[in-house]
């Protein structure tokens, strides 16, 4: 079976990723307890727009929010919690096992959590 299609159910994907996230390291899985993580099935065409990606390169994952280097007491009211969402669909396009979506997903998780405390995609581990 390839990526290209595999199917899930998205009760089943949230299972995967509720393992993935057990499996992040200690000090990866504490940045959670104060970012929303949410599954899509896609990004939407707005999203893909405003990073400007190529046709073809499908966006995994996507942090909103002010990184915690950027936060302030002072911070205007309204603001809304950060969180990551992460896209189903191209996450299955990039998988042919769950084993390795709990690693991708993992991956993505660690990568958006990266922009939570500031870090750029040029300042990423991997």
């Amino acid at each position: 079976m390839t990526g290209a299609h595999y199917r899930m159910s998205a009760e089943s994907f949230a299972r995967v990723v509720q393992q993935a996230i057990a499996d992040l390291p200690v000090e990866y899985a504490r940045l959670l307890d104060t970012v929303a993580v949410v599954v899509e099935d896609e990004p939407s065409l707005s999203v893909l727009k405003e990073l400007e990606l190529e046709e073809g390169e499908d966006l995994l994952g996507l942090y909103h929010g002010l990184p915690l280097n950027d936060e302030s007491f002072f911070r205007a009211g309204g603001q809304a919690p950060p969180q990551i969402s992460l896209y189903r669909g191209p996450i299955l396009r990039q998988c042919d096992t769950e084993m390795e979506m709990v690693q991708e997903i993992g991956d993505t998780l660690v990568h958006e959590l990266g922009h939570h405390v500031g870090l750029d995609d040029d300042e990423m581990p991997y």
